[in-house]
């Protein structure tokens, strides 16, 4: 639905089929063990569980190519100054297993494949903890998380800088948050940004528990477009969550991300 959003658009945007991500290159981020279980259906029925998708090669070519999505986009975006991915943000993956619907970490991967000073701009609901967690003891990248405090998972890990927001926050508090942390990015000073852009901060979606409008949603993506604009450095968006009712909002608010970073970035 995003896809067709996109393609009526005017922005112009050129559609790639996503390439597989070689085994080899996830295995520089996750444990070569795990990379091999998950690939040949090896893993115990209580790490399927964990994923929460049943295991088929149907799963796995997907979720090799949503890796390859993110890492064709951090390409395209070296090249381009921004690329971005219709998958993605899979936030809740672990070195040795995957999550919340999430096998392999794609920012985990992409970042350890570029060899880069990096920063995570996660701003899906939902806390990029796997994020978090790769990246907690490593000096050269910098994890931000906007999240709702009481929402999944309630096991929050540590990332660079965390910022929990109670449920039925609306834009006006959420904006003032996100305003007063991007500087922490800033300041940081990364060479490329992955931009977690998820909308199930949405006031319609059905796991989100925040207030947040379409408008507002612009008005986020604006703060963190024109961040990336100061910081003149690369930005790889991925799509992240949304699961509003009807989903109709979730792909119009996925639309708008993309069309909006055509429109404001170089």
């Amino acid at each position: 639905m995003v896809r067709d959003l996109l393609a009526d658009g005017e922005a112009g945007f050129e559609f790639v089929e996503a390439p597989a991500a070689d085994p080899e290159v996830i295995a520089l981020a996750h444990d070569p063990l795990y990379v091999e279980a998950f690939l040949r259906g090896s893993l115990d029925a209580a790490a399927v569980r964990r994923i929460g998708f049943p295991w088929s090669e149907g799963l796995v070519r997907r979720t090799l190519t949503s890796v390859g999505g993110t890492l064709a986009a951090a390409s395209e975006a070296l090249a381009a100054g921004w690329g971005g991915t219709l998958a993605g943000g899979t936030h809740h993956a672990f070195r040795g297993y995957g999550a919340g619907f999430c096998v392999f970490n794609d920012f985990a991967v992409a970042i350890a494949s570029l060899g880069l000073r990096a920063a995570v701009i996660d701003l899906d609901v939902h806390q990029g903890d796997g994020t978090a967690a790769f990246f907690e003891e490593d000096p050269e990248v910098f994890t931000l998380s906007l999240h709702g405090a009481a929402n999944f998972p309630f096991r929050k890990q540590r990332s660079t800088l965390d910022v929990a927001l109670a449920d039925g926050t609306g834009d006006a508090v959420y904006l003032e948050a996100l305003e007063a942390a991007l500087p922490r990015v800033e300041a940081f000073a990364p060479r490329i940004v992955f931009y977690q852009s998820g909308v199930d901060g949405l006031a319609e979606d059905a796991l989100g528990r925040l207030h947040l409008t379409v408008g507002g949603l612009k008005q986020r993506d604006a703060l963190v477009f024109e961040t990336i604009r100061r910081l003149g450095v690369p930005l790889v968006i991925t799509l992240g969550g949304g699961y509003a009712r009807p989903i109709e909002r979730t792909a119009e608010a996925h639309a708008q991300t993309f069309t909006l970073a055509a429109a404001l970035l170089p």
